[in-house]
């Protein structure tokens, strides 16, 4: 049973995350930290990373708060959360970082039905460059229109 609530607790963590990802985005990025985000939509030096950076940085130190506990405390259900962070991050990382933005020259020629919705949502967002009027700041669930023709 410890098992199962382990599973549990790790796939609600991961999505909650999405929704914790659309929030921070569209209050936080697009709101009071605007200043770190904006290098994001419009890149205003030459380095390799964004002051965006930040906020992986932030939810790294989340999960791994959550590791520790688990490892220094008696809270077991730490680590699936810990967890479940790390694995949404990574996820994040590969379809947002890679994927879409190409920080890496990886999956260029990915063309099923899921990519293509989900590149075309965030390109929709990044269609604005400014801090207001943004739309679509989810990032794995994106609404069903942009899966369309």
């Amino acid at each position: 049973m410890h098992t199962v609530y382990w599973i549990l607790i790790f796939l609600g963590t991961y999505c909650f995350m999405e929704f914790m990802a659309w929030f921070t985005h569209k209050y936080v990025m697009h709101g009071f930290l605007w200043s770190l985000h904006k290098d994001h939509h419009k890149k205003d030096h030459d380095s390799w990373f964004e002051r965006n950076d930040a906020f992986f940085l932030f939810y790294a130190v989340v999960s791994i708060v959550f590791f520790l506990l688990w490892k220094y405390t008696s809270f077991w259900a730490g680590l699936p959360i810990g967890v479940g962070i790390f694995a949404y991050g990574l996820s994040y990382f590969i379809v947002h970082d890679i994927f879409i933005h190409q920080r890496f020259k990886l999956f260029r020629n990915a063309n099923n039905w899921y990519a293509k919705g989900v590149r075309r949502a965030h390109k929709i967002h990044h269609k604005h460059l400014g801090k207001k009027d943004g739309e679509c700041f989810g990032m794995l669930f994106v609404p069903f229109k942009y899966f369309k023709k």
